[in-house]
């Protein structure tokens, strides 16, 4: 959902699965521009055209060494499928960029303008590789990698916790006379 969200669950590496629908507008709204909008696209309530640059997620997700980092397209079902369940499957964060068309409110970026556009990683792409998965993530325009694009196995977030080799507190007894205390100084 916001940015603030996406960067600090890279940083942490929790042992989730992200999933962005990314019709590169807000239909909900009526077609506003949402952050992924490009730049000067017209909508319904830009009128005039968008005036900032659009976030891309995947050249983000990659610079903040996020654990898995895809991207796939509506249009390529069994492809997205297979991207899905590999994010699921990974342990630690994992974030998929869903390209879909708004049929209703996006006139730019339809069916047809994401099938000339898309193409699968090759089997010889290596998604462990850095540089490589930077130029990937950075391509975007006349064509679109879609696949797995940035990989890096690292402990999760519960796993780096000191409390995780320890009992829980549920587990732990608990008297308020032990803590009271700690009250005596805002009385």
């Amino acid at each position: 959902e916001g940015g603030n969200h996406l960067l600090h669950n890279i940083r942490r590496n929790p042992d989730l699965t992200h999933l962005v629908h990314n019709n590169q507008i807000y239909g909900l709204t009526k077609g506003q521009a949402s952050p992924t909008t490009g730049h000067q696209i017209k909508t319904a309530v830009q009128p005039e055209g968008i005036t900032s640059e659009p976030f891309n997620p995947i050249p983000f997700a990659v610079a903040m060494r996020a654990s898995f980092v895809a991207r796939g397209f509506v249009g390529e079902g069994d492809h997205l499928k297979e991207l899905i369940k590999a994010a699921i499957q990974h342990k630690g964060y994992a974030l998929v960029d869903i390209l879909q068309p708004c049929v209703t409110f996006n006139k730019v970026n339809t069916y047809q303008w994401y099938q000339e556009r898309v193409y699968k990683l090759g089997d010889d792409y290596d998604p462990t590789d850095y540089m490589a998965a930077m130029e990937k993530a950075n391509e975007w325009g006349h064509r679109i990698p879609i696949g797995i694009i940035y990989k890096e196995e690292k402990k999760t977030f519960r796993e780096r916790l000191a409390l995780t080799d320890q009992e829980g507190l549920v587990g732990k007894a608990f008297n308020p006379a032990d803590y009271a205390f700690l009250l005596d100084e805002f009385r």
